[in-house]
């Protein structure tokens, strides 16, 4: 597959972060990932299709893996439970993801300009990996 025109992207906000999620990404155990929707609207970035490609990249910007995006949702952050959130790879109870994911929008809010909400809406995106590159 030609990756040249893809979209790149990595994950988080930290080399280790960063690399620990693509690692998850790897072994197919992180199947979704989500986002802020006001993150996309700041940054001036479409909210991924579900069809669309895209290539997840390690910190260093270096592709690894060529993802399909098979379902994307708007979510109230408040209204997240379980069976989505479990699709992302990361935690083993809805209080680890909550509390993980609301110091990551926190974060990013300072950074970009939003503020951490309750009931901000997420965009969560669940994708599958169709080639991984290797390095």
């Amino acid at each position: 597959m030609n990756i040249e025109n893809l979209e790149k992207w990595h994950f988080e906000m930290t080399e280790k972060a960063c690399n620990d999620l693509l690692d998850l990404v790897l072994q197919r155990k992180k199947k979704a990932t989500s986002s802020s929707a006001a993150a996309f609207q700041i940054k001036g970035e479409e909210i991924p299709e579900e069809g669309s490609f895209s290539v997840i990249t390690d910190w260093d910007g270096n592709p690894r893996c060529v993802v399909r995006t098979v379902r994307v949702r708007r979510i109230p952050y408040n209204e997240i439970g379980f069976d989505t959130a479990v699709l992302e790879g990361e935690d083993e109870s809805i209080e680890s993801w909550r509390e993980n994911h609301e110091k990551f929008f926190r974060a990013e809010g300072k950074e970009l300009g939003y503020t951490f909400t309750e009931d901000m809406d997420v965009i969560f995106e669940e994708f599958e990996v169709v080639e991984i590159i290797d390095q």
